[in-house]
Formats: C-alpha cells, sequence, structure tokens
C-alpha cells in the first residue's frame, strides 16, 4: 500500500504541504515570543514572572486540550478540525498583537496567549492525523521527517524573524500568524486531503479533569518563584493538580467513549516513547526563552542578533531530523532516540560550560550539537508514537503524545524559571553585599533585579557583573537540561526495544467509519 485512502486520489505532497503550512504558526510561535520577551516586558511592564505566563500560557493550554483536539479530529473530522484550528489561532493572534499598555496588559496578552493555544491544540492533532493515514507505514518516517524538519526550520525562521520584526515592533511577531495562515487555508483547498473518522460522544468529563489537573498543577510550579515554597498554597495547587490528572486516568478507564484510551500506554512501545517525549519536552521549549534572554542580557545582542543565536540551534536540529528518519524507517526508534537523547546532553553540558566566558563565537558547536541531538530524538520518537495506533485512532495518538510534550513543556518553563530566578538572584545579591550594600537592602535590590531580568531598560544599560551573574543563572539552567537529557538517552537506552514495526492491526470487532466528503 503506497497511499493510504486518505489521500483521496490528490497528489500526497500537497497534502503535506498544507498540513505544514497549517502547524507552521504553532512552531513559529514557541520561538518568536521568546525573542521579543525582554521587549514586550519593557514596554508593557510585565514581571519576569509576568512574562513566563505569557510564554507559558500558550504551552499549557496546548497541553490542557491537545487531547480533546485529538478526539475532535477522529470523531468530527480531521480537515474541519485543521481549519478550524487555522481560523481561531490566526484570530488569537491578532488580539495578541493589539494588547493595551496599561493595567490590563498582562491579563490581555495572557489570555489571548491561552486562545492560541485552543487553537493549536484543535489544529495539531488533525494536522498530523492527516499526513499519518496519508502515507504507509514505510515512507511515513521520511514524511514526518519533512514535516518535522520543515516545520522547525520554520521554527528557526522564528527567532531571526522575531528579531527583525521586534526591531519595528513587537506586536507584529503575532500579525506576522496572518498570511501565514492564509497560505495554509489556500492549500487545505487545493488538497482536500479525505480521511477517515468515527463519530462518537465527546467525553466532557475528562476534559474538565485534565484540563484542570494540567493548570493547577503547572499554576503552581510558575507561581512558586513569586509565593516561595514555603508557601502552603504552593503545595496544595501542586498536589491538587496531580490528583486531578490521576483521578482522570482512573474516570477513563470506567468512561465508555473516553477522551483517551489510557489502556493503549498498555502498548510498551508507545508508553517509554512518551516517556522520552515528557523528559526531553522539559527542555526543547524552554531551552529558546531562557537561551534568548541569555543572548540579550547576559551577550548583550539585539533581538535581531538573539534569532542568529537560536538559528545555530536549529541547523543542528533541522539536518539531524532527516537522519533521524530515515534511520527509523531503516532499523527503528531505539537508536536514533538514544542517539539523539545523549548527543543532546553532551551538548547541553559543553554549552553550560562556555556561557559564563560571554563569548558566543566559543558557544557556537555545542549549539550545533544540542540541536542536532535533539534532531535525531524528536521525529523519530514522535511518528514511532503515533505509529502504534489503528487508523482510526491516529488523531487520539497524537492527541496524547502532544499533551505529554506540551504539559511537559510547560513544567519545564516553570521549574527551570524558578531555577533560574532563584540562582540570578542569589548571585546578584552576593555582588552587591561584595559592593558594599547591606545585606537587608542588597536581598530587597536582587528580589527586584531578578524579577526584571536585569531591569526594564535597553540592554546596554545593564551592569557587567548584572551581566556576568545572569550568566551563571543559565550556567546552571543549561547543566540541569543535560541532566535531563541524560536521563532520557538512559530511559530509551533500556526501555525501547530494536527492530521496525510493522503496521498495527484494527481492533477484531468492525467499528464504523466515515470519510470526509473532500467537496
Amino acid at each position: 500500500m503506497s497511499v493510504s485512502a486518505g489521500s483521496g486520489g490528490r497528489p500526497r505532497n500537497l497534502v503535506l504541504a498544507a498540513m505544514i503550512f497549517a502547524v507552521a504558526m504553532t512552531f513559529i510561535d514557541q520561538t518568536i515570543v521568546s525573542i521579543a520577551v525582554p521587549e514586550i516586558q519593557r514596554e508593557l511592564g510585565l514581571s519576569a514572572t509576568g512574562v513566563q505566563w505569557a510564554v507559558n500560557a500558550y504551552l499549557m493550554a496546548l497541553a490542557a486540550l491537545f487531547a480533546f483536539g485529538g478526539r475532535l479530529a477522529d470523531t468530527v473530522g480531521h480537515r474541519k478540525m485543521v481549519v478550524l484550528g487555522v481560523l481561531v489561532f490566526a484570530g488569537a493572534s491578532a488580539m495578541c498583537g493589539l494588547t493595551p499598555k496599561g493595567s490590563l496588559a498582562e491579563a490581555w496578552i495572557v489570555l489571548f496567549r491561552v486562545v492560541q493555544g485552543a487553537g493549536g491544540a484543535i489544529m495539531f492533532p488533525a494536522a498530523l492525523g492527516i499526513v499519518v493515514q496519508t502515507f504507509a507505514l514505510r515512507e511515513r518516517g521520511r514524511a514526518l521527517a519533512v514535516f518535522f524538519g520543515i516545520a522547525g526550520g520554520l521554527t528557526a525562521i522564528g527567532p531571526i524573524l522575531g528579531g527583525y520584526l521586534t526591531q519595528w515592533t513587537w506586536r507584529a511577531i503575532f500579525w506576522v500568524n496572518i498570511p501565514v495562515a492564509v497560505v495554509a487555508l489556500v492549500l487545505i483547498a487545493l488538497a482536500k486531503p479525505v480521511t477517515e473518522h468515527r463519530p462518537a460522544p465527546m467525553d466532557y468529563r475528562g476534559l474538565a479533569l485534565i484540563a484542570s489537573g494540567v493548570g493547577l498543577s503547572v499554576f503552581g510550579f510558575q507561581q512558586s518563584q513569586i509565593w516561595g515554597w514555603r508557601n502552603p498554597g504552593i503545595g496544595l495547587c501542586i498536589a491538587a493538580g496531580l490528583l486531578l490528572l490521576v483521578a482522570f486516568v482512573l474516570v477513563e478507564r470506567r468512561t465508555a467513549s473516553p477522551l483517551i484510551k489510557v489502556d493503549i500506554f498498555r502498548i510498551r512501545a508507545f508508553a517509554v516513547e512518551n516517556l522520552v517525549l515528557g523528559i526531553a519536552m522539559l527542555v526543547f521549549i524552554p531551552v529558546f526563552f531562557f537561551a534568548s534572554e541569555y543572548a540579550q542580557i547576559a551577550l548583550g545582542k539585539t533581538a535581531s542578533q538573539a534569532g542568529l543565536y537560536l538559528l545555530y540551534f536549529f541547523l543542528g536540529f533541522v539536518v539531524a531530523s532527516q537522519l533521524g528518519g530515515r534511520m527509523l524507517d531503516r532499523g527503528g526508534a531505539k537508536r536514533p532516540v538514544t542517539l539523539g537523547c545523549a548527543l543532546c546532553a553532551v551538548g547541553f553540558a559543553l554549552w553550560a560550560g562556555k556561557v559564563t566566558q560571554l563569548n558566543f563565537n566559543s558557544q557556537i558547536w555545542y549549539v550545533v550539537l544540542a540541536g542536532a541531538g535533539m534532531g535525531f530524538m524528536l521525529s523519530p520518537a514522535s511518528t514511532d508514537a503515533v505509529s502504534r495506533a489503528s487508523r482510526l485512532s491516529y488523531g487520539e495518538a497524537t492527541g496524547i503524545t502532544q499533551t505529554v510534550r506540551n504539559y511537559a513543556a510547560s513544567l519545564g518553563l516553570a521549574i527551570l524559571g524558578t531555577v533560574l530566578v532563584s540562582q540570578f538572584r542569589s548571585r546578584v545579591t552576593a555582588s552587591l553585599i561584595a559592593r558594599g550594600m547591606p545585606a537587608g537592602q542588597a536581598s530587597a535590590e536582587a528580589s527586584g533585579i531578578s524579577q526584571s531580568q536585569g531591569g526594564t531598560g535597553g540592554t546596554a544599560d545593564i551592569p557587567d557583573f548584572i551581566r556576568l551573574d545572569f550568566a551563571y543563572a543559565t550556567r546552571a539552567v543549561f547543566y540541569a537540561m543535560a541532566g535531563i537529557m541524560a536521563v532520557a538517552a538512559v530511559v530509551a537506552l533500556f526501555g525501547l526495544e530494536r527492530g521496525r514495526q510493522e503496521e498495527p492491526e484494527e481492533s477484531a470487532v468492525p467499528v464504523p467509519s466515515e470519510r470526509e466528503d473532500p467537496r
């Protein structure tokens, strides 16, 4: 079978191009906002935690609603959900660009970042499900390597484009999504992808449980740097969120038509791939936020120069993702996933050792190595996990993997953000005391500086000792990332089995299905 029934006779490459443009906005927004963070913070007067929420609210909404989006795709229709997701995402992007200054700014931008995340959660599982149904299993690794590789390349454009757009106005980083959305809608209309779906009732109880669980647990970690770990509210939020997620699993096992068929985790490879993805995603999205701030605060780079800094990460990522896809098709997921995690760990460790030298040129090859490691593992792990599902559950399987990925990314940003702020505050306090400031005053001053991430003026106004202190705080974060990726490598090495998988069998009980009307 060279082309699945879902291709509808249309050229598969046109379908692939349409889906790449559809999800391009979600990939671009994972990095383009990070580049503009210092400028957004200065113009809108946001705290360090507030601006992290502007990044994290998007990821948290994706994590909370991806399972819902995957279920909608499988039950309502993949193409309908892609189109709806594109429209919601583009509309929310426009509103983010219209964020007013003043007291409403933080609530406004966080709200519409949540709506953006909702649009992405509806769109992405449906788009990936279309690609998976369009290509046969033995061609799927290469197709999804192209999918993730080009999407990753578009993500690489995000920092560069964001840097130049920010020199005009940071608001343009959101408005740029609108022409991308138009191109995506035109390509979808031309490709008219046809896929199979199965009408079923929606599990709103499960949706409420997973959304609340994800939201509360991430909120607890995110607020820890403001309230402090001694505040009982932090522990209560995290505990309540985790309990709700446990309740979600228990309820889903007893629900006739669940949001997520949790029994799919009995498939060892699916469970291990998701565990590896979850561990790796503690690093993958947060690195753009922290590297961008490091480049602009510690190195004194402009936003466009910071974009070029992140481009080196994606040079390694895009090339390695193509190699990883071919390795998946030839011999299965274990080798590229394990190799990728190990390379990424080494890259981050070497990168961390150089950041305090405040010399960009000494870091380049380690940035490339870290990106290459992530490229080797990300596409094969995601592809292999989704391919374990039956044809009628690709959207659901995608929803699960993306829920895991984005929940982990939200936690990673919150936890590593806490590490960054606490380390930065500690070092600035010590530096101020060394310069003769009383301990109490130094602590208060350091708390204010750490929440403004170096100050609210331009980067040229940041004292040299603050730059160095921020670099040391970044080093702690990058070493933590190296350790996280080393854990992922160990899990992949001992958890995954060698060899290629076979085409998954459908349920022994025939299930009525419908094909989307191509008209």
